[in-house]
């Protein structure tokens, strides 16, 4: 069984690294950071010329039509540069849930412009503090007109269309609606979180116009199956930045000098190096898992999507925290980068729910593997 990519996908990642390293440098991401902007626009643009935006969109809908393998190798490169863009929001959600469950009407309308990057989409859920549930959901339909409120929404500020998840009397309990967000009836107010190189907003719908997406009393089941697939590539995001929190602490190391030597030949910091190097693989190892589950979209897809998702924020959260401390006493400050790879893996934690929700989706999964 091979688990390494192709030539081609090896191939692409060269061509990632290469652009990302002259358009995305860490500068960037200050710039986000202290300025006004809620994202990288110039990057945005850029991004979507080269297609990555397109990456898995059919054919048919404008899109590449190529494989899941080659958008994790993508979603790898933009974690390793923490890249200040809409891409997750767009790509790994609205895009996503539109080629799941969108009708032909939808995906000809919507697809075309998600995969040129016209158009910006986000995924609207969490309502409040706890965990999510369809039982929990405040957010009701009526005749096609949405009511309700959603909190944190990633890039919700430069989106043009939202899935949202509303309640349902039937089935599941739950439904997905398409929501245009330039309209009367949805009004969106800043939310500060810890990265905000990433814009995120609260979304109030006042009856707001909404297609529905897929079948009502289906919308849960489909909000499941869009977060397994979204968390394996997030999960490549995180390896990204836990791979450049440990090539950024290993280069300080071995320039950084204390008593006539390289910190890096101090036991105590070659022990922190190596920790992150083991938890990196181990996150590396569960991210093939799932990308082999969600390429090929195979029934282990939410056990390996949970296994993927939670050893990468567990090895992305250890290996930002100890880059900083591998920076001493400096690794803190606003100066250095250190900080933007620790806001981002923080963030990343709990985007789509919380690392403890996934060990729990973890654990359902291996029950009910051992079950069959």
């Amino acid at each position: 069984m091979n688990f390494e990519f192709s030539e081609e996908q090896n191939l692409l990642r060269e061509q990632a690294q290469g652009f990302l390293a002259e358009h995305c440098p860490m500068s960037k991401v200050r710039a986000v950071l202290d300025g006004e902007a809620s994202y990288d626009r110039e990057l945005w643009q850029k991004v979507a010329e080269m297609g990555w935006t397109a990456t898995v969109i059919p054919e048919e809908y404008g899109g590449l039509g190529l494989s899941y393998l080659e958008l994790v190798v993508i979603a790898e490169e933009l974690g390793r540069v923490v890249a200040p863009i809409p891409f997750s929001s767009s790509v790994y959600l609205a895009t996503e849930a539109l080629i799941l469950a969108g009708s032909i009407e939808q995906k000809e309308r919507w697809l075309p412009k998600l995969a040129v990057g016209e158009v910006i989409g986000t995924f609207a859920m969490a309502e409040g503090h706890g965990r999510a549930s369809a039982a929990g959901l405040a957010t009701t339909a009526d005749g096609g007109a949405l009511t309700g409120t959603k909190v944190a929404v990633a890039d919700g500020d430069i989106a043009q269309i939202a899935i949202v998840v509303a309640k349902a009397d039937d089935g599941d309990g739950a439904a997905l609606y398409l929501v245009e967000l330039d309209q009367a009836g949805v009004a969106l107010d800043p939310q500060r979180t810890l990265d905000f190189s990433r814009s995120h907003s609260r979304l109030t719908l006042s009856g707001a116009k909404a297609e529905l997406l897929g079948s009502s009393g289906e919308g849960w089941a489909l909000t499941q199956k869009l977060l397994d697939r979204a968390a394996v590539l997030f999960a490549w995001e995180q390896v990204g930045g836990a791979q450049a929190s440990l090539e950024m602490a290993k280069e300080y190391a071995m320039g950084r000098y204390a008593f006539g030597r390289p910190i890096a030949s101090y036991q105590a910091i070659k022990h922190k190096l190596a920790n992150m190097y083991v938890n990196n693989t181990l996150a590396r190892s569960n991210c093939y898992y799932g990308a082999w589950a969600l390429n090929a979209d195979a029934a282990e897809l939410p056990l390996a999507a949970a296994t993927a998702r939670v050893s990468a924020t567990q090895a992305y959260y250890f290996a930002s925290k100890e880059n900083i401390q591998t920076h001493g006493g400096m690794g803190y400050t606003w100066e250095f980068d250190c900080q933007f790879l620790y806001r981002r893996s923080k963030l990343l934690s709990v985007n789509i729910g919380s690392e403890g929700q996934w060990q729990d989706k973890l654990i359902t999964a291996i029950e009910q593997s051992n079950a069959a």
